[in-house]
């Protein structure tokens, strides 16, 4: 006769159920929900941090901008001051300068009129007037207007005897020189040169000697 197997005895069936603490995640449930059915919300630490940044971001920009075109106007603002003033002190500076040209030409004719009214006396005289007088008041006359033209820094230039130079002097023409020690000296002034304040006003036309390999 067949014995039957017992497999109760083998299985128990009474043991004890195994219970998952809660709020611990059951291995065997479904993702995102613990054990006891409840749903497990996923944090992310760092998403308010962030949305933080992103909105005071703006703000912070915003000012600075704002800061930044208060101080470009206030630049562009004295910038234009400046220009203005510098373009009035220079106008200023101009007029200046002109009325004082002006004020020392004036000064200039004021002393030659002395000289021009002499000139008149001298043409109104006596035809019968001898030429002798005639020069004499031509002398006068001549002496008075270059003490005008000296005193205002006129000086004439008569290079006669004096080495060429070609800064000063106008060579019009050449003569053999007598020796060779005058070579390139000026052996007679045809029209005088003239300074002004040490400046060249005009060149004096000269006679130049040269050896020309005579000696």
């Amino acid at each position: 006769m067949t014995k039957k197997t017992d497999l109760k005895g083998d299985f128990d069936t009474d043991s004890p159920p195994i219970h998952t603490p809660a709020g611990m995640a059951d291995p065997a449930a479904p993702t995102g929900r613990s054990a006891d059915g409840a749903d497990i919300a996923a944090t992310d630490m760092s998403a308010e941090p962030s949305s933080r940044t992103e909105s005071t971001q703006p703000t912070f920009l915003g000012g600075r901008e704002g800061k930044l075109e208060g101080e470009v106007a206030e630049l562009k603002d004295r910038h234009l001051r400046l220009a203005a003033e510098f373009d009035n002190y220079r106008k200023r500076i101009n007029r200046e300068r002109a009325e004082l040209t002006n004020r020392a030409q004036a000064s200039f004719v004021t002393r030659l009129l002395d000289v021009l009214d002499d000139m008149d006396r001298l043409v109104a005289s006596d035809p019968a007037t001898s030429l002798p007088s005639l020069r004499e008041g031509l002398s006068a006359i001549d002496r008075k207007l270059w003490k005008e033209l000296e005193d205002a820094g006129v000086e004439r230039i008569d290079p006669t005897g004096s080495p060429f130079d070609p800064g000063q002097h106008e060579a019009v023409s050449t003569a053999p020189a007598p020796d060779r020690s005058r070579d390139q000296q000026v052996s007679a002034t045809f029209q005088p040169g003239y300074r002004f304040k040490g400046v060249l006003v005009r060149p004096a036309r000269v006679q130049v000697y040269s050896d020309q390999g005579q000696h």
